[in-house]
């Protein structure tokens, strides 16, 4: 051979070896997102949106009419039953108590005067009496006084309904010129002054609203849960809040009630609209009440509040994401890829608890720090708060 053909032969043999050494090595590990097994708190919730009120809301009327003279009060102070909230102009009020005073005493005179000539009948007859028995007088005279004793008894009673009447109209008339003076019917803060110094105001049409007190020591949470969820919500379960102005603090309660019906009802399919096909065209909420203390006054009316009911909790116990989740086997188990200490991923099955489809509680089959893994390189999204590692 020649020197050309050796030296091609020599690059041959070095190639093939070199190539089956290297199919003879093993095997990287698969590149692989994983995520550890934590432990951690998880909750299984379904959130709703819903809107702060107050515990109890009251609009405070004028049951007289006439000018506002003055108002008391601004918004945001605190009152108490009784404080002086508005006083309207009490002039016609005063004139028309004035009035029944009056008609009042006159009607007692009219009854003294009629107790005397009652008095005097009582006895006109009582001496007709006498002298017919006597057979010392007529009988028409006696008939006469019997019936001018009537007629003044009548009389008598007359005057005691007018009387009556007239105490009623009395009480009345001091009643509206009470009412001249708004006073608080709960304690509490006020939140809207509706009218202004000056204003007139006629109650005799309708009531007009002068200011509006709330309870705000207690807020009314009112969220609305979709039909999907609803069925889960049961009245008496945890349930807590946050606020667009501070999402990370909570604000806790229990369920009060669930509306049996949707919370709109303006047609027959129970607030739903029906398109001509006969399919739904918008969902269906269910309003659920709760209500939460606010001793602070840090809740106001009308916030929105981003609900969440608690179904099922559990505290410091081992999680994974639920990505992490294979198929589900007969028994309820789930298979799980573990990342063993070669870097390769093992098959195992584990007992799932709660699982909110973010992450899920893990009864058996895996310890705190295993990995798990949640998906390919560049496919897998690791869990919040964990960090994927890529193999």
């Amino acid at each position: 051979m020649t020197k050309t053909r050796w030296a091609v032969l020599a690059l041959i043999v070095l190639g093939v070896g070199y190539f089956g050494l290297r199919g003879m090595a093993p095997k990287p590990p698969p590149r692989l997102a994983t995520a550890p097994v934590e432990i951690a708190d998880i909750e299984d919730t379904v959130i709703a949106t819903g809107t702060l009120e107050s515990s109890q809301l009251v609009s405070v009327g004028a049951q007289a009419s006439g000018q506002i003279q003055s108002l008391k009060v601004v918004v945001g102070q605190q009152v108490q039953v009784g404080d002086l909230l508005a006083e309207i102009d009490d002039t016609t009020q005063r004139n028309a108590l004035r009035t029944a005073e009056a008609q009042v005493a006159s009607n007692h005179v009219q009854r003294r005067v009629q107790q005397a000539n009652l008095r005097q009948a009582e006895l006109n007859f009582t001496r007709q009496k006498n002298l017919l028995a006597e057979d010392a007088t007529l009988r028409t005279t006696y008939e006469s006084a019997e019936v001018a004793l009537e007629s003044a008894r009548a009389q008598m009673e007359s005057l005691d309904a007018r009387l009556e009447e007239l105490e009623s109209t009395l009480d009345t008339a001091r009643a509206t010129l009470g009412y001249t003076r708004i006073l608080a019917p709960i304690s509490g803060t006020v939140v809207a002054i509706v009218a202004r110094e000056g204003q007139t105001v006629n109650a005799v049409q309708s009531s007009p609203t002068i200011v509006k007190i709330a309870k705000l020591d207690t807020v009314t949470v009112t969220a609305g849960i979709s039909e999907a969820d609803v069925v889960r919500v049961k009245p008496g379960q945890t349930v807590y809040f946050t606020t667009l102005g501070n999402e990370k603090k909570r604000y806790y309660g229990k369920l009060r009630t669930i509306a049996p019906a949707p919370s709109s009802m303006e047609n027959e399919t129970g607030g739903r609209s029906i398109n001509s096909s006969g399919g739904a065209t918008q969902a269906v909420y269910y309003n659920a009440v709760f209500e939460v203390p606010n001793p602070d006054g840090e809740l106001r009316i009308a916030m929105t509040a981003q609900v969440y009911v608690v179904l099922a909790e559990a505290k410091q116990v081992p999680v994974i994401p639920a990505a992490a989740l294979g198929d589900k086997a007969d028994d309820g188990s789930y298979t799980v890829r573990v990342v063993d200490a070669q870097g390769m991923p093992q098959p195992r099955q584990v007992k799932i608890g709660i699982n909110n489809n973010v992450n899920a509680q893990v009864l058996d089959g895996l310890k705190a720090g295993e990995q798990v893994v949640v998906g390919e390189a560049g496919v897998g999204v690791p869990p919040p708060g964990g960090a994927a590692i890529m193999f």
